[in-house]
């Protein structure tokens, strides 16, 4: 069995996190990370990727055009199952940590990046990405 990279292991956590918010309805998580979409956009283009999606996340995933920027809607889902997120989440396609973002992150507990795409159901074929919605009002 081959030893998954440490950006292969956050794409699992975060198909599982998508599966999740789709199943609750709530929008498609934001991919804020270039580290972590370049071996998603790596992974697209193998055969693997179907199996990849059914392990972590149950389903076929595909991923969409979506840019955007602001704070990031699903980092607390992603705490209650794992923890805080590692500093491979605010590091770039170079290997360079964004200590500025990471540092924020760990004061305030919230992320505020950009972000160019989102996950889509089944294979990312011509669906469009759910707009993100406000958050609700309290009652």
């Amino acid at each position: 069995m081959s030893t998954k990279t440490v950006e292969q292991v956050e794409l699992g956590r975060f198909l599982k996190v998508t599966a999740r918010q789709f199943d609750a309805g709530c929008t498609a998580p934001e991919m804020f990370s270039p580290a972590i979409d370049g071996e998603w956009h790596r992974l697209l283009n193998v055969p693997d990727y179907q199996a990849f999606c059914a392990e972590h996340a149950g389903r076929q995933i595909g991923h969409a055009p979506n840019v955007g920027a602001g704070e990031v809607s699903w980092v607390r889902a992603y705490e209650e199952l794992f923890g805080p997120l590692p500093e491979i989440w605010f590091t770039d396609r170079h290997g360079r940590l964004d200590h500025e973002g990471l540092a924020h992150y760990r004061e305030t507990g919230t992320v505020v990046a950009e972000w160019d795409c989102s996950p889509v159901p089944g294979d990312g074929g011509d669906e469009a990405v759910p707009a993100r919605q406000p958050a609700a009002a309290p009652l």
